[in-house]
């Protein structure tokens, strides 16, 4: 088992903020009492996990040929009784929690051209128990690190995106963007967004160092048009533009 180690005060701060970022949801109807349509025993450790790995795909913005799965938790501790391993693999092909393939995922990755390795670790108390983090490598050659939680009846946060804290549950169009740290790019974003009549729900930015990369992840009401991201690309601040569909 892998050992990644934080500070005290790193921890603290990481609860802080998750804290800030990720209020306590409410439940909004009676399904979500009874969980959703899926295969597999749990609809944390199954469905859950799906979602995770579709999200990780989304976020990548290319087919996955190379994933390492870390597991933590409940995650690392009952992965191979509630097939949380095969869930994650699933979602990283692209298939949905009610997939009839879901059992079956690592054939089809070994058909799809998609290598992974499998293992546990503690990422430390800060986490929540059904914690994965994903390192996935696309055909093109691009890379990202996401970390994500199933915390409940097939919901899901994803927490990190290389090493930027985030909250998306996955449940809206989200507009990702990873950018340089400096004044006005949230305004042309946000602006862009309004000239089109996009309504903003949700809208979180972090950073790690001053004046270095920020990560603004953008929960939105209506579809995102391809254009939108294609001229959001072309502002010279922003590195990576990623719309991730609610899954």
């Amino acid at each position: 088992m892998e050992s990644h180690n934080k500070s005290q005060s790193e921890r603290k701060f990481i609860k802080h903020v998750r804290g800030r970022c990720m209020p306590r949801r409410r439940v909004e109807s009676v399904f979500e009492i009874i969980g959703p349509v899926m295969v597999g025993p749990s609809s944390s450790h199954t469905a859950g996990a799906v979602r995770i790995g579709r999200l990780a795909r989304e976020l990548l913005g290319d087919r996955p040929v190379y994933a390492k799965i870390v597991l933590h938790g409940s995650f690392a501790e009952t992965y191979r009784g509630h097939g949380t391993d095969r869930a994650i693999v699933a979602g990283l092909l692209g298939f949905a929690p009610d997939d009839e393939r879901i059992r079956d995922a690592f054939s089809h990755a070994k058909r799809e051209g998609l290598k992974f390795e499998i293992v546990t670790a503690d990422l430390g108390e800060e986490y929540h128990p059904n914690t994965a983090k994903i390192t996935l490598r696309g055909e093109k050659g691009e890379t990202i690190e996401v970390v994500g939680s199933s915390i409940g009846g097939g919901h899901v946060e994803i927490v990190e995106i290389n090493g930027f804290l985030v909250s998306i549950s996955g449940t809206y169009h989200t507009l990702v963007t990873i950018h340089r740290d400096v004044p006005g790019v949230a305004a042309k974003i946000t602006s862009l967004l309004a000239s089109r009549g996009i309504n903003i729900a949700r809208m979180n930015i972090t950073r790690k160092v001053r004046g270095e990369d920020a990560c603004a992840s953008i929960e939105v009401d209506q579809e995102i048009p391809e254009d939108v991201v294609r001229a959001l690309e072309r502002y010279p601040e922003i590195r990576i533009v990623r719309h991730v569909r609610p899954i």
